[in-house]
């Protein structure tokens, strides 16, 4: 069966150190590959996510050390949220307030109860209660949080909009997802997988628009089983008049880039070749990966990255 739904999400951060300990420590998510922006190599690119860096489980940062914070607005992601057990709230709780990470009391969104709280830069994250966590197998057991409470991958995103028909219909006419569900002002879309299966769309015309910084989402990622897969999209796409970008390639995975008509950036990338292309399971994030045509600079580009790991 294809799996359809988000592949990962990429955000700004400020200081990379604080970031990883923050996501590995307090959240308890696996570094699964520590490279750089390829687009500017100065620059980190850390991956977090399940034991095996499954797509859908995926959330990625650039850590940029003097960062302006980040300003949600219209035309980005609001909030990013995470699967965890549904029996396993309580416990979240707790170690929220053990940690010092303030939280908002607990909602119940689409029958689901929802934990929000946010990043050291102020990302919005939450944690949402699954009654049947998929890949269990899969889930990453660090040294502060038990294999039982760990983090099931991406649950899904909301994205701040003017008006929701727009994108609505690229998720469900191009990227597979169908509406699941209404809630308020809210519009839900799920996909076929179950980790990042979801996507919820927010109208609130006339609010401000965002602006990019520390906190903020740079674009989020759906899946594409195949370069067949993913070039058919993109022709779907700019049947439609948007514009996208060629294909380029992640190491990890094959991508291509468009605005959505609400304005929040778009990517398609292929499921393979995935994140052991370059080492193995067991050694996933120990080492800083460089592609081929950056390799021969690495003693320029270790020497402006600060120590992470």
């Amino acid at each position: 069966m294809i799996q359809t739904g988000l592949h990962h999400v990429t955000a700004f951060s400020g200081l990379a150190l604080r970031n990883l300990d923050f996501h590995t420590r307090v959240l308890g998510l696996r570094l699964v590959k520590k490279t750089v922006n390829f687009d500017d190599p100065g620059t980190y690119h850390l991956y977090y996510g399940d034991a095996a860096g499954r797509p859908g489980t995926i959330l990625t940062f650039f850590p940029i050390e003097r960062a302006a914070p980040g300003r949600v607005g219209v035309g980005e992601t609001q909030e990013t949220a995470f699967r965890i057990p549904r029996a396993s709230i309580g416990w979240w709780t707790h170690r929220l307030i053990e940690q010092g990470v303030a939280h908002e009391p607990l909602v119940q969104v689409f029958g689901a109860p929802v934990l929000r709280f946010r990043d050291p830069d102020g990302m919005m994250l939450a944690l949402v209660g699954v009654a049947d966590p998929e890949g269990e197998g899969e889930a990453w057991a660090s040294g502060e949080v038990p294999v039982e409470h760990a983090i099931r991958g991406l649950h899904g995103v909301t994205l701040l909009l003017d008006k929701a028909e727009p994108t609505a219909a690229i998720l469900t006419e191009v990227l597979g997802l169908h509406e699941a569900g209404r809630e308020g002002n809210l519009i839900r879309f799920a996909g076929s997988a179950a980790v990042g299966g979801f996507v919820t769309l927010r109208a609130v015309g006339g609010f401000l628009p965002g602006r990019p910084g520390a906190g903020s989402v740079h674009h989020i990622a759906f899946r594409a089983a195949d370069d067949a897969a993913q070039a058919a999209m993109g022709a779907a796409l700019a049947a439609r008049g948007l514009h996208v970008t060629e294909q380029r390639d992640r190491q990890y995975f094959r991508s291509i880039y468009f605005r959505e008509p609400g304005g929040v950036l778009f990517e398609i990338a292929t499921d393979a070749p995935g994140f052991a292309v370059d080492e193995p399971i067991e050694a996933l994030g120990s080492a800083l990966k460089l592609p081929a045509g950056l390799e021969p600079h690495r003693a320029e580009i270790e020497a402006v990255l600060p120590k992470v790991a």
